[in-house]
């Protein structure tokens, strides 16, 4: 069994991953510096013998000591989180990626960065291959985070080609399940919430552009196994399965039996108008491709946004 070095570890993805990693019989010491993760994602794990957590800035250097393999998913990763956090989001994909590189070298350990699927920008290609360059605006308001992880992809790959250093890039697309936050402003939770409370459903622009949701435990999956695999370059691992906005919303309005509208409003600035990945690597590399559905998958997801809406409720009272 392995010593795991987990960034992120309070985040959505980060606590999953933690948890199977856990599973496996590994010990995981999780770093995150909580300023979009939430302790509450790791507190199950208070009592496992194999887990450490200590709260940290991956940005300042430090020694975890020996470790066999680094998960870097360290950075905020909703617009509203990245908007609010330019220059934090720039930094720890930059420093704290070059940080931690530096410890996998120092200790012979495997790599894994956690990309996204905004290295494509909004694409003139559909759909995305992990060989398309992109199509991204570098100074426009999402390109501290676009170009923070298009950086750390390049870091990875110069400390691969340059140290030798055993590295794999994962190109996450549109995730969800259950500890997504039910305020980080990407389309599942905001749809969850607004249906559970009676809310209209807010779409932004015609609710025509597409986006490919994925379920947390297919994307784990994927992960581990791009982890153990000889692959260097980046993999897109995400769910071909395609929908409008509003698609998704109806499918929402089915699983929550919600009776809310719908409320338009204008398209945020280089919101991508299309997003899907082509898995074709994935598939013959890994022998990895989704299993949970979009609707079985909100399913599987509506107990954790029910409490959600409980926990605020009594908050407020």
């Amino acid at each position: 069994m392995m010593r795991i070095l987990v960034t992120g570890a309070a985040g959505f993805l980060g606590s999953h991953l933690t948890d199977r990693l856990l599973r496996e019989g590994h010990s995981v010491l999780g770093l995150d510096n909580l300023s979009t993760g939430f302790r509450e994602n790791v507190a199950h794990l208070a009592n496992q013998s194999r887990f450490q957590f200590e709260e940290r800035d991956i940005c300042e250097p430090f020694d975890p000591g020996p470790v066999d393999y680094i998960f870097n998913f360290a950075s905020p990763a909703s617009p509203p989180e990245y908007l609010r956090l330019p220059v934090e989001t720039l930094r720890v994909g930059s420093v704290g990626v070059e940080n931690m590189l530096r410890i996998a070298m120092r200790y012979g350990a495997g790599f894994l960065h956690a990309s996204t699927s905004e290295c494509y920008g909004d694409p003139l290609q559909h759909p995305q291959v992990e060989s398309y360059w992109g199509n991204v605006n570098p100074v426009g308001p999402r390109s501290v985070y676009d170009e923070a992880k298009r950086f750390a992809e390049a870091l990875t790959m110069a400390y691969h080609r340059a140290h030798g250093v055993n590295t794999h890039l994962v190109r996450i697309f549109n995730t969800y399940g259950p500890r997504l936050h039910p305020s980080d402003g990407r389309v599942i939770s905001n749809f969850m919430m607004q249906a559970l409370r009676g809310e209209p459903l807010t779409v932004y622009g015609d609710g025509r552009q597409t986006r490919s949701f994925c379920y947390v435990d297919d994307l784990i999956e994927g992960i581990i196994r791009l982890s153990r695999s000889d692959e260097h370059l980046p993999v897109n691992i995400g769910n071909p399965d395609e929908f409008t906005i509003l698609e998704c919303a109806q499918t929402v309005l089915d699983v929550t039996g919600s009776k809310s509208e719908l409320r338009f409003e204008p398209l945020p600035t280089d919101d991508p108008t299309r997003r899907k990945p082509d898995i074709t690597k994935a598939r013959a590399i890994l022998g990895w491709e989704p299993r949970i559905t979009l609707k079985d998958g909100l399913t599987r997801s509506l107990d954790f946004f029910t409490a959600m809406l409980t926990a605020d409720r009594d908050a407020a009272q």
